[in-house]
């Protein structure tokens, strides 16, 4: 009879758990391996990126905006005075020159106080006329008192040099001396006063013709401003241009600073930009500007930047120096490039879709087969319209994807089939 062994069932059992670890760590190298490995890279059409090359050399920084051209010269036409619409002469998109008459208004009321302020100017000035013959009558007789009053003085006069010489001949009695010297004194001291009087009367009689004169001259102006409101009732353009807009109806009854019309002149326009808030940080009068009017391209350069913002855009007004192509005219719709700077030996490339001036953003780069693209931090400058500064990230020659690539915001790799 046979008795098994005890030795080889041991080994047996241990064969069996020799087996059973390594089967175990086989398994568990094959996960950690399978959880090392990358997740398959999405694929993307070729068709359907958007590519370019990083480059290094001058990037020109513009800004572009939307806008429309515009008269330089606008002038809204108000009625001067109160008044009722009597007619319209000529309708808009006629010519005009300054003194065309565009409507008629009428003003009972304004016509009748230009009468009575002629009528009061008259007046007055029949007033002064009379006032200077009065004056001068009366300065005439006093002339003539002050002249009995001289004559009588030197009569006197002579008559005591007569009596003193007759006197000291023992001829005049003392007392008759004395008498004549004191006639003829008072004699001086009238006719001093006769002459001073004179004088006085000269110099008043100035006084009341000026200040008459001066009530004249205020009837005077009063008449020509009643005047000038009557010849106001017949609205003129002002400037030469085109009469774009009537803004009243015959009959229509307006107050004084009421606008009435739109006249402007077509030869000299201007292009308005709208400009996006947060580009136009960096644009300043006297830049150059490019407006692409759909029929041609005209220069220009910055006159003035709007210092408010509206709807997120500054208005830019554009002084065009270069000839107007055909067609342009108010109202049309240009394109406008503003020009800020040029940067000299940068590193640049295509502005990403979603790529802001001093900004980090992800971009994908593609490998040396151009087969696959890797997510990269790029770290980006100043940029323009259609180029953006590279400060870091990449090199030149780098090709990236600029493009939209929201989709893969959770893959650092994507396949470029």
């Amino acid at each position: 009879m046979d008795i098994p062994r005890k030795s080889a069932a041991r080994k047996r059992r241990i064969r069996r758990i020799l087996y059973a670890l390594t089967a175990l760590v086989a398994v568990g190298l094959i996960s950690v391996g399978v959880s090392r490995l990358r997740p398959a890279a999405p694929t993307v059409e070729k068709g359907t990126i958007w590519p370019d090359t990083v480059k290094r050399g001058s990037m020109l920084r513009n800004v572009r905006g939307l806008g429309t051209l515009v008269p330089e010269e606008i002038r809204w036409v108000p009625a001067i005075t109160q008044g009722r619409v009597e007619r319209r002469l000529i309708l808009a998109g006629a010519h005009v020159h300054a003194d065309t008459i565009i409507m008629e208004l009428s003003n009972p009321d304004v016509q009748q106080t230009a009468v009575e302020s002629q009528s009061q100017l008259r007046g007055a000035e029949a007033d002064l006329a009379s006032l200077k013959v009065q004056l001068e009558k009366d300065l005439l007789d006093q002339k003539a008192s002050t002249a009995t009053i001289g004559a009588d003085y030197k009569s006197k006069e002579m008559t005591a040099e007569v009596n003193d010489e007759l006197g000291k001949k023992q001829l005049k009695s003392r007392l008759e001396v004395e008498l004549s010297r004191i006639q003829a004194a008072d004699a001086k001291n009238r006719f001093e006063i006769a002459q001073k009087q004179l004088e006085i009367s000269a110099a008043r009689n100035k006084t009341q013709l000026a200040a008459q004169e001066e009530k004249i001259e205020q009837l005077r102006t009063m008449a020509k401003l009643r005047e000038g409101q009557v010849e106001a009732l017949k609205v003129r353009a002002g400037i030469e241009g085109d009469l774009q807009v009537l803004l009243v109806e015959v009959g229509q009854q307006v107050t004084a600073g009421t606008s009435l019309a739109k006249v402007a002149d077509p030869r000299r326009l201007k292009a308005e930009l709208k400009i996006a808030e947060t580009q136009a940080k960096d644009i300043m009068p006297g830049q150059t500007v490019s407006v692409d009017t759909r029929n041609g391209l005209i220069e220009g350069t910055v006159s003035r930047v709007d210092p408010a913002v509206q709807n997120g855009t500054v208005t830019v007004d554009v002084h065009l120096v270069s000839e107007m192509p055909k067609g342009a005219r108010p109202d049309l719709s240009v394109d406008g490039t503003i020009q800020l700077e040029k940067l000299d030996n940068v590193l640049y490339v295509g502005r990403p879709v979603h790529g802001q001036e001093n900004s980090t953003i992800g971009l994908f780069k593609f490998d040396e087969t151009d087969q696959y693209a890797n997510r990269v931090q790029v770290r980006l400058g100043k940029s323009s319209v259609n180029t953006i500064e590279i400060l870091d990230g990449l090199k030149e020659g780098d090709k990236v994807i600029l493009s939209d690539t929201s989709q893969y915001d959770n893959n650092d790799r994507i396949r470029v089939n």
